[in-house]
């Protein structure tokens, strides 16, 4: 199973690696910034980080968009078709329907500030918004959506920042989402945030009233942190869970090479507290803070999110008597895509979703 994960991990040769950036820059527009902005740049994100843990409610607050609009149109894969003439023939067939809005959180890349989520009605009052993992394609979770949808439970996956339609020109993969600058790292966690807040606003307008979440690996750090700022969330799974943000990118295999740009200049410990503000361990107080149901999945061969930090995030929930279930699956975080694994994974998470939200 090792032997495969690492085999399935390798396919990607497109990664970059690129020196420690502090990028203090990113957080001149963040809340609880309070015009600090002198000094050295690891004691400047230092410094942000606990305002942030102080503050957090504030720095993840936003306004919510005015111009949410539904469009049929086309998705990331049909675009990059028409631009080299191979999209086929549009009659029968019809156009995706997209929830589109301006992300509250403004970036210097106009691609990323659009926000692009594929939606999947279903009767009732039952609604999710589905987060996928880094460097997910426009293909990603879709499948999974037409099974909540078919249960009975209403679909938003959401288009995490710097992806798919949101990838600025210059990157080939998702790397300003997760890379060696640390200030747009937390920047771009806490726009996910945000837009998934805004996702459960539309919904709410649409004449929805129970929510879930489910995020799968980055998106489950998105996701938890979301749960742990919105109180209407009662529903939550969180595929591949783990607790501090700088672990995984310390130990995981698909970040290694954002490790071998950065360990001559940075530790462990230091960079877990510069990633603080973006690690679910955080925020279990404030996930605490509301009755809900929560699902957590991982895998038992898993060399990205090992399971060593699934097992402390269990333990957190298990400590704190959360409300929760466990599910384990036999195989690792890239082979969990793979047949027959994604076929267990969405049994176990569209059983959770229908099962709690009937409870």
């Amino acid at each position: 199973m090792y032997a495969w994960e690492t085999r399935l991990n390798a396919r990607d040769n497109k990664r970059v690696m690129r020196p420690l950036d502090w990028g203090v820059e990113w957080a001149q527009n963040w809340p609880c910034r309070n015009g600090y902005v002198q000094g050295d740049p690891e004691q400047v994100v230092s410094e942000f980080t606990r305002r942030i843990l102080a503050h957090s409610d504030e720095f993840f607050s936003y306004r919510t968009p005015s111009d949410f609009r539904l469009e049929r149109g086309s998705g990331a894969k049909e675009q990059r078709l028409a631009r080299n003439g191979k999209l086929p023939s549009a009659v029968g067939r019809q156009p995706l329907p997209f929830l589109r809005f301006t992300s509250p959180v403004a970036t210097p890349f106009a691609e990323n500030n659009t926000v692009h989520a594929r939606w999947f009605p279903a009767k009732g009052d039952r609604a999710v918004v589905v987060l996928p993992q880094w460097n997910a394609d426009e293909e990603s979770h879709n499948a999974l959506c037409r099974i909540f949808s078919f249960f009975g439970v209403a679909a938003l996956r959401l288009s995490l920042p710097y992806h798919d339609l949101r990838k600025p020109p210059e990157t080939e993969r998702a790397d300003y989402a997760v890379s060696a600058n640390i200030a747009r790292t937390i920047d771009a966690a806490r726009q996910a945030v945000i837009d998934a807040r805004c996702c459960l606003d539309w919904l709410q307008q649409q004449g929805y009233r129970r929510f879930g979440i489910v995020g799968t690996s980055l998106g489950s750090c998105y996701a938890f942190i979301t749960a742990a700022h919105e109180p209407r969330l009662s529903v939550c799974a969180f595929n591949h869970a783990s607790t501090y943000f700088a672990d995984v990118v310390w130990t995981g295999q698909s970040t290694r090479h954002i490790r071998s740009g950065i360990d001559a200049q940075i530790d462990l410990a230091r960079l877990r507290q510069s990633w603080l503000a973006i690690s679910p361990m955080s925020y279990f107080d404030r996930f605490a803070r509301h009755p809900r149901r929560s699902l957590v999945v991982y895998a038992k061969y898993d060399l990205t999110f090992l399971p060593e930090f699934s097992l402390q995030f269990i333990a957190e929930c298990q400590r704190r008597g959360l409300d929760h279930e466990v599910s384990v699956l036999p195989c690792g975080h890239y082979s969990c895509g793979e047949f027959p694994f994604k076929y267990l994974d969405a049994y176990y998470l569209a059983k959770f979703v229908k099962t709690a939200f009937a409870r």
